[in-house]
């Protein structure tokens, strides 16, 4: 509300004073620094959903509703998986490395995880799985164990980390584009912010 001695005086933005934007995928070298930590600290669990969320490329909602049976069958890890996303009612296909399916036969044996059971439980009552905002605290506490301003991370920067690593190292848009179930070329330009990243790749191999 205007006072009434300046009464030009508005409502601040909703933005003032935070930061806003595209959350930053990580880096190899701080993929590794998380799961090392994890590894150390036998965080079975999180270095399941750690693994797994870096290979799924899954939005949050649909990497906590996992169950066990969309990984695993006949009581081993497949390498490969395909999931019907929620928010596009698509499809998508990914693939899960070694190390991931090492991870993951460790958790579900820990915790003696049934096919039609959900991968990573929560431990509240009210919620079969874990939310989207309690996988968000987790990621919250990873990216603090590094260093790093748990600001400029979040849900979507584990869903970027690995596509982004693909497109840097292959410069394969469409590849990326079915690896994170997007159905327009533009979407995945958008999402991994390409453009300015080449842009600036360009500017500084050139010398003034």
């Amino acid at each position: 509300m205007a006072s009434l001695n300046n009464p030009k005086v508005t409502a601040l933005p909703w933005n003032k004073g935070k930061l806003v934007g595209q959350k930053h995928p990580l880096k190899l070298k701080e993929i590794w620094e998380i799961r090392i930590r994890l590894q150390l600290a036998y965080k079975t669990k999180e270095l399941a959903l750690f693994n797994l969320a870096i290979d799924s490329k899954l939005r949050g909602c649909d990497l906590v509703k996992l169950k066990v049976s969309d990984v695993a069958h006949g009581g081993s890890v497949q390498s490969r998986a395909i999931i019907m996303q929620q928010k596009t009612q698509r499809p998508v296909q990914f693939e899960i490395t070694e190390q991931t399916r090492c991870a993951l036969t460790q958790w579900i044996k820990a915790a003696q995880l049934k096919p039609d059971q959900y991968l990573f439980p929560s431990r509240l009552h009210d919620s079969p799985h874990i939310s989207t905002r309690q996988y968000g605290r987790i990621i919250e506490k990873w990216i603090k164990s590094i260093g790093l301003d748990p600001t400029c991370y979040g849900t979507h920067s584990m869903r970027r980390t690995k596509a982004t690593l693909i497109y840097r190292k292959t410069k394969n848009l469409r590849a990326v584009q079915l690896l994170l179930g997007h159905t327009k070329l533009e979407s995945t330009v958008r999402y991994l912010g390409i453009e300015v990243d080449d842009a600036l790749e360009l500017s500084e191999q050139i010398e003034t």
